[in-house]
């Protein structure tokens, strides 16, 4: 096995084809949430949850377009992302969230698709969460909530789901003081929609999972899931029941935000291992909590 030093261990660029296609990703991504709350949500008083209906209530109080808000807003968030995930999700995430705001003020002016507030909020809904969970695939985020209930799962004993949905009642609820009680309620039923619509694209919710890698360079594997991920590894020992061979398996639980970066790590060092990851519902004991990246 070729021996790494920690800081090329670190600074591997990715392909530029891989790099292209997140980027595509990521604009589409961005334009399709962009679609789902200035065609369909925004203009019928419906609001998603986190920092983007914080941003839509203030900029129907405020008057201002919507991407200005989404942008100033989440901006402290992607320092906390930089130190949670290191500088390949901040930078996508900076990327998502201003192709976000420019889309949101281009499509301002347009008319909405229906005046239909439920068809409003069930097609708003689903395309923004289709949108979502195309960067959340790939790499990147395009509201701070997530990131924030990251940081808050590190330091309380709640998981990252209830953090999120414990923020997102107080959010939802006051669309019903901004609005009225009756948007308050299609909001929510937007929220649950776009969550699932999430769930389809990212191909799990769940916000841990367990992976497997199988691989003859474990360890360099190992040694970057660990300085990159900032997450612990346990080496197994495993044997090919066909060819006989001794394997060593690593084994890691991870975030579903770092999914993307942990099989990027996979296929820069080794194309050819074999990689399972699953959901996992509930992380207890060990050392989970992932150590800061510097």
């Amino acid at each position: 096995m070729t021996e790494l030093t920690k800081e090329n261990i670190k600074h591997r660029k990715l392909p530029l084809s891989r790099v292209i296609f997140r980027v595509i990703a990521i604009t589409i991504g961005a334009i399709l949430m962009a679609t789902g709350l200035e065609i369909f949500l925004v203009p019928n008083h419906v609001i998603d949850g986190g920092i983007t209906g914080i941003s839509i209530m203030l900029s129907h109080i405020t008057g201002w377009e919507l991407g200005i808000f989404l942008f100033i807003l989440n901006l402290p968030f992607v320092y906390m992302g930089y130190k949670q995930m290191g500088k390949t999700f901040a930078f996508s995430t900076v990327y998502g969230i201003i192709v976000l705001s420019i889309f949101t003020s281009f499509f301002h002016p347009i008319p909405a698709f229906t005046d239909d507030i439920l068809l409003a909020t069930l097609f708003g809904g689903m395309i923004l969460g289709i949108g979502v969970g195309l960067v959340i695939r790939n790499g990147g985020a395009l509201d701070g909530t997530e990131i924030l209930a990251l940081v808050i799962n590190k330091k309380f004993p709640f998981s990252v789901g209830q953090i999120i949905m414990f923020m997102n009642i107080f959010i939802l609820g006051a669309a019903g003081f901004v609005f009225s009680w009756d948007r308050a309620m299609y909001s929510l039923l937007a929220y649950v929609i776009a969550s699932k619509a999430i769930d389809a694209v990212v191909a799990g919710l769940e916000e841990t999972k367990s992976v497997w890698i199988i691989s003859d360079e474990a360890e360099e594997i190992g040694n970057a899931v660990n300085d990159r991920l900032g997450r612990g590894v346990t080496y197994l020992k495993g044997q090919g029941a066909y060819t006989g061979d001794n394997k060593k398996v690593i084994f890691s639980i991870i975030s579903r935000l770092e999914e993307s970066k942990l099989t990027t790590i996979v296929e820069e060092i080794d194309p050819s291992a074999f990689l399972a990851i699953a959901d996992i519902s509930e992380v207890r004991g060990g050392r989970f909590k992932k150590r800061d990246i510097h």
